[in-house]
């Protein structure tokens, strides 16, 4: 084997970049998914039909067609319907966070569903209204048992937003590929971008078994 790892230490400044670029990617992305996510969920158990329908629709339709193609058409189609020229990170980010919510809607709607329903039949019994009684009473103890599972679908985004390469946002894989072009090194760059890819995922997955901790202990 000849290894050269010492060929791509001056372009780690690339790999740094991406690190960045990624780690906003990923923040942005998920915030969009846990508000937009909501309030599909929300849609999904409303007793008003077409607000349950569109909930259900959009998350069959996000669900069911490929993530590659869905970041495709917002990257690609949007200047052909709307003539904006969209950043890439701006058509990753809307992408992603349009994905994202679709599963976070199925599991805040569980959580939000797991709750006793004796906690509503108080609330409305005391007069509390609907938009309090979700607010103050039967979203915080969802919130608190769906937490791991939006850590988890935190990391599902990170892992892929090496798609994000394939539009030329510049995040660790691209940095990588990057170096590849540069050097003409393949397993270098990539193994170092795996590396980092995965010290990211750990980071992530500590940070999830201490919230449940604290969820359990919270019981």
């Amino acid at each position: 084997m000849n290894l050269q790892f010492e060929q791509i230490i001056p372009s780690i400044p690339f790999l740094l970049d991406g690190i960045l670029v990624t780690l906003k990617f990923t923040v942005l992305s998920a915030i969009a998914g846990f508000i937009w996510g909501t309030v599909l969920s929300l849609f999904k158990i409303s007793g008003f039909k077409p607000l349950a329908w569109f909930g259900i629709a959009y998350t069959s339709v996000f669900r069911g067609t490929p993530l590659l193609v869905q970041l495709f058409l917002v990257y690609f189609a949007t200047p052909q319907l709307t003539g904006y020229s969209i950043p890439a990170l701006e058509a990753a980010v809307l992408t992603f966070g349009l994905n994202s919510a679709a599963y976070i809607s199925e599991v805040i709607r569980g959580g939000i569903l797991a709750v006793d329903k004796g906690q509503r039949e108080a609330a409305m019994s005391l007069g509390v209204p609907y938009r309090r009684m979700m607010i103050d009473i039967i979203f915080p103890q969802a919130l608190k048992h769906i937490l791991p599972a939006l850590v988890n679908e935190s990391i599902g985004l990170l892992k892929d937003s090496t798609l994000v390469a394939t539009i030329g946002v510049m995040d660790i894989l691209r940095g990588a590929q990057v170096i590849q072009n540069e050097t003409y090194l393949a397993f270098e760059p990539l193994i170092v971008a795996a590396a980092i890819y995965y010290v990211l995922v750990m980071i992530l997955t500590s940070i999830a078994r201490q919230l449940e901790r604290r969820v359990r202990r919270s019981d």
